[in-house]
């Protein structure tokens, strides 16, 4: 706040009145539980750049982020499984070593050189989608919910997209292995011998008993995508956890920071609950086991 120690034009009165007021002059044993009981409270402290408290700048972040994370989540989602389930249907043909080939590559794209080549071509060369932000601001307020939505449902495309087409290939190679695990059990021998139709088997049958990795694996993507937001956040300038983040890194902003990791942590044990409780819903032997 006041500088570092080689650049401040604070007296040693303000230093060591700013420190007392922090509790830095007490014992580090003391700091820390300080620390946890403000914690218990809610209480995070004040950002020393902004001014303001840490929660009321997560408060405003944080649904950003969910916005942006949980609609890459549910698109890479779905279309790893669609993938996943086409190339399946077709294991050991042209269509699935060319749709393998392209998901290896895809998944092996930077996500942050990703986000840099949607913006240039579909924001910068066709003009097609926004580049930057979650709002027009030469809007204003007097925009009708509606007409709001789809504007942050515009600018929301190419940072979703960033984030989702890398984890969409992960989600289908991991599902193609599954399901094609699954059309050889017992089960679907038996659903093939009473003549149930080879959609009907694929889709009711195999399927639903090889969703439970590919649900596992998007709870486990939780942290993918809190990280992949750091950067896709910065570079669309989507005010998200990931840009408050990236901006107190820099800032040094080490109460915002905190906040943060405790935050993302939050997150990722919050996703994998529910991916545990998705897996229940959509594999009854789940819930039979238990």
């Amino acid at each position: 706040m006041l500088g570092t120690p080689e650049r401040t034009l604070a007296s040693p009165e303000t230093i060591a009145r700013q420190r007392t007021l922090f509790g830095l002059d007490r014992p580090l044993p003391e700091q820390f539980f300080r620390y946890a009981g403000n914690l218990a409270r809610g209480e995070l402290g004040e950002s020393f750049v902004l001014h303001r408290p840490v929660a009321a700048v997560l408060a405003e972040a944080v649904p950003n982020t969910l916005l942006l994370g949980g609609t890459a989540l549910v698109v890479s989602l779905l279309l790893g499984v669609a993938v996943g389930v086409l190339q399946a249907a077709r294991h050991h043909s042209s269509t699935d070593t060319w749709l393998g080939a392209a998901m290896l590559v895809l998944y092996s794209v930077p996500v942050f050189w990703l986000g840099l080549v949607l913006l240039l071509v579909f924001g910068e060369k066709l003009h097609w989608l926004p580049v930057s932000g979650m709002s027009s601001a030469a809007l204003g307020d007097g925009l009708s919910p509606v007409r709001r939505a789809i504007d942050v449902a515009r600018h929301l495309v190419l940072p979703a997209a960033s984030l989702a087409l890398v984890q969409a290939a992960a989600f289908a190679r991991f599902q193609r292995s599954a399901l094609v695990e699954s059309l050889g059990a017992e089960y679907i021998r038996a659903a093939r011998a009473k003549g149930l139709a080879a959609r009907t088997v694929l889709l009711k049958h195999a399927l639903r008993g090889a969703l439970a990795p590919t649900i596992t694996l998007a709870g486990l993507s939780v942290p993918y995508f809190l990280a992949g937001s750091v950067l896709v956040e910065s570079i669309f300038g989507w005010p998200g956890l990931g840009r408050v983040a990236y901006d107190a890194i820099f800032a040094r902003d080490y109460n915002v920071i905190t906040a943060t990791a405790l935050v993302s942590g939050v997150l990722v044990a919050a996703g994998n609950l529910l991916a545990d409780i998705a897996v229940a819903v959509a594999d009854p032997r789940v819930r039979l086991d238990r």
